[in-house]
């Protein structure tokens, strides 16, 4: 046996957490601060009071947060505009906040454009801005990952990796997560539950990453359902929130697999939630995923609480459903062609998940993979 686990930033865990923010900015030498957050929670003055307390500390913050949906160029853009003169980057949200504060930092502090790092271009910079990432959706894990994801000037999907773009400290506070939406809690557990699995299972799983891996399999099964239909029970919350966090240090150490494939493929060509886009990618190939019956397919189907992995289909599908997953892809999906869908999933960028899995994918496996999405599109 021989592996390496990535670098795990520093990891704060409570209910009330968000009030170590401005102190551990303060911390970090730090006297202006970019504070990438989501809209939503910007317009409930959680952004003021943040910016408050960060003056208070003797930081002088800037608050972004004009920015929709998966990251673009243009937010990238206007974000390392906003970190002009900035020592710090703190992010808060969800995936695209992270993943906008973790490029951000980076970029600032070598003043080249994100396209020169995307898709492991040029190495990135050894000295990044610090940075906080404080998640409050429970499903990207970005918060521990080294993986950021953006959409080039053509819409496409890209990514930057490095551990230059990894957090210095995560704060973990299940009280932020509590105004999410069932159906968003769902769909963002969900994603967190597939980071896990596939993280455990593809072929580059091993010992380190699986400990993680399984751990967060345990924690999202045994919790997700209650998250979502009790909204404020903090227990649960929390639950949610470390699962999702462990999932992300899994696929830092040993990334994704077909789910993923799927998703990324989806994004390229109309927009949809990618959570949502993973479970039902997820569901669609589970049958034929755990016909490798595994050690590794057996030892995650145990992590959820299973006999072995031939329980696993009827299990995700049941849990699914309980946790209120409409098997739909948005309308904008209706003039798309399974041929498209399966080109996408066949693209340069996707390829790694595809080779990650477990089982060889073979061309004919993406024609049959694309047809089961596009099935779930209106008007197919």
């Amino acid at each position: 046996m021989q592996f390496t686990t990535s670098f795990i930033p520093e990891i704060r865990f409570s209910a009330g957490s968000a009030a170590q923010i401005a102190p551990a900015a303060r911390s970090f030498g730090a006297t202006r601060a970019l504070v990438v957050m989501d809209g939503f929670l910007a317009q409930s003055g959680f952004g003021e009071r943040l910016r408050q307390e960060l003056e208070a500390e003797g930081v002088a913050a800037a608050i972004f947060s004009d920015f929709s949906g998966e990251p673009k160029l243009a937010h990238l853009h206007a974000a390392i505009k906003a970190a002009d003169g900035a020592g710090l980057v703190i992010g808060v949200g969800g995936g695209s906040a992270l993943d906008i504060a973790k490029i951000v930092a980076c970029c600032a502090a070598s003043g080249e454009d994100p396209m020169f790092y995307a898709l492991a271009a040029h190495p990135l910079p050894k000295n990044p801005l610090k940075k906080i990432m404080v998640p409050t959706t429970a499903g990207t894990g970005s918060e521990t990952s080294a993986t950021n994801i953006f959409a080039g000037p053509e819409g496409k999907k890209l990514w930057i990796w490095g551990a230059e773009t990894k957090a210095d400290l995560v704060i973990l506070d299940p009280a932020l997560t509590v105004s999410l939406p069932a159906h968003l809690t769902a769909w963002c557990g969900l994603d967190a539950f597939i980071h896990a699995f596939e993280a455990s299972t593809n072929r580059n799983a091993h010992a380190g990453g699986r400990f993680y891996g399984h751990e967060a399999l345990r924690l999202l099964t045994g919790a997700l359902e209650t998250a979502v239909k009790e909204p404020e029970n903090l227990e649960a919350r929390g639950k949610v929130l470390l699962g999702s966090c462990y999932a992300g240090i899994a696929i830092d150490n040993c990334g994704t697999a077909i789910a993923h494939n799927i998703s990324h493929a989806l994004a390229g060509l109309a927009p949809v939630h990618h959570g949502l886009a993973t479970a039902l990618g997820f569901e669609a190939t589970l049958a034929w995923l755990v016909e490798a019956d595994t050690d590794d397919l057996n030892a995650a189907a145990r992590a959820c609480g299973l006999a072995d992995v031939a329980a696993l289909p009827d299990f995700v599908s049941n849990w699914m459903t309980r946790c209120g997953i409409v098997r739909a892809l948005p309308e904008s999906f209706g003039g798309v062609t399974a041929a498209a869908l399966a080109a996408e999933m066949r693209a340069a960028e996707n390829l790694p998940m595809r080779r990650s899995t477990i089982r060889d994918v073979t061309d004919g496996d993406i024609d049959d993979f694309a047809a089961a999405m596009l099935a779930l599109a209106k008007g197919q």
